[in-house]
């Protein structure tokens, strides 16, 4: 079961724990994309998706119809089929052969009520009926980069087609010193939908280092309250920034269109990531 594996963007490994029999870490071409542990799927490793469940922990109660941009080892998906049994979710992922690795090596086919569709991210989410979700999780990374077209007005617009008027619009980005572009995902977001959460641990906001920042957004008030009682309590501290904050650090950053894309930045290459 480890080993290298060619796929679509390079060449995954997938990496027993030492320290659990059955939790595996897949990379591709050195970059750590998912932590999967099979007999504890809310053992969520990697301190951003942490981020995204304590997002998901504090919705409504109840099942979810959930949508994935990115899949990987499908680590959300399975964390949420288990805290919320019955919730349906698909994922989209461009990467086929990635996804047939874990279909083959990490029991996705038993993960109950999920699908998974080997298609851009775009076109996948173009492709929903409208008001049909309650949840999007976009976390998509080609090469350690976003993948192309997620961060602009008119993708987070046709996101925002595809939830319901009370679901919620989660993101996983990246960056470094200034955050240039996670300023402008911030004025993105803030087109479409009236409220806007942003998750980081204190160094990446003060610019000291890359990393994760998680963003949560809605039309409708998100818990921000306990998302920053959450956030403060982690292992891994993190701020819970939100309103005149986040406007404040958006500054006069503008939003991104297709027709003048902004490419997310590249890790430095001292940076061993988690994307």
């Amino acid at each position: 079961m480890p080993g290298r594996y060619p796929v679509r963007f390079g060449t995954a490994e997938l990496l027993r724990d030492a320290d659990r029999a059955n939790a595996w870490m897949i990379s591709v071409d050195g970059v750590a994309q998912s932590y999967v542990d099979l007999d504890d799927p809310e053992n969520l490793e990697f301190d951003y998706v942490r981020r995204l469940g304590d997002v998901l922990d504090c919705l409504t109660d109840g099942p979810l119809d959930a949508l994935h941009v990115g899949g990987a080892g499908c680590t959300l998906p399975r964390y949420l089929a288990v805290t919320r049994p019955g919730s349906r979710q698909l994922v989209f992922d461009a990467d086929g052969e990635l996804i047939e690795l874990v279909r083959e090596q990490l029991e996705l086919r038993g993960v109950p009520k999920l699908r998974v569709r080997v298609s851009g991210g775009r076109e996948g989410v173009a492709s929903r009926h409208d008001a049909s979700a309650d949840l999007i999780v976009v976390d998509a990374f080609e090469r350690a980069t976003m993948a192309g077209g997620l961060a602009t007005v008119e993708f987070t617009a046709d996101a925002a087609r595809v939830l319901k008027p009370s679901g919620s619009y989660l993101a996983n980005i990246t960056d470094g010193p200034g955050l240039p572009f996670a300023r402008r995902f911030f004025a993105t977001l803030a087109e479409v939908f009236e409220h806007v959460v942003l998750l980081v641990e204190p160094s990446v906001l003060r610019g000291r280092r890359f990393g994760n920042l998680v963003l949560a957004a809605s039309k409708n008030e998100l818990p921000v309250a306990e998302l920053a009682r959450r956030a403060a309590s982690s292992a891994y501290p993190a701020r819970c920034v939100s309103g005149a904050e986040l406007t404040k650090l958006r500054g006069k950053a503008e939003p991104v269109y297709d027709a003048a894309p902004m490419a997310s930045p590249e890790p430095p290459k001292d940076v061993l990531g988690v994307f």
